[in-house]
């Protein structure tokens, strides 16, 4: 893929950025040693493997979802505001 100025234009739209005429050249340079990276991947030999999403066939491990709560740390967190009451902030009221 050919890295050209059209190009930059249209990433440009597409991203809503603004690239500078000064930086032009330089971004250009940029991406096209991305694309060219990028297309040196196409040259892995990929026979024989199985294209999978994760490297592990492992299942993501799950927990019981139960609801807790740790007094300690809300007291720590209380313990910072200027004002609280019944385990709640106190703020000025801002509507009248």
């Amino acid at each position: 893929m050919q890295v050209d100025d059209a190009l930059l234009t249209r990433l440009e739209k597409l991203s809503y950025l603004k690239v500078s005429d000064d930086k032009r050249e330089e971004i250009i340079e940029q991406l096209s040693q991305i694309v060219s990276f990028v297309d040196n991947l196409s040259e892995l030999n990929t026979e024989g493997v199985e294209s999978t999403f994760a490297m592990s066939d492992a299942a993501t491990p799950l927990r019981e979802d139960v609801a807790s709560c740790d007094t300690k740390v809300n007291d720590a967190i209380l313990n910072n505001a200027p004002k609280s009451a019944d385990h709640f902030f106190v703020v000025p009221k801002i509507i009248e």
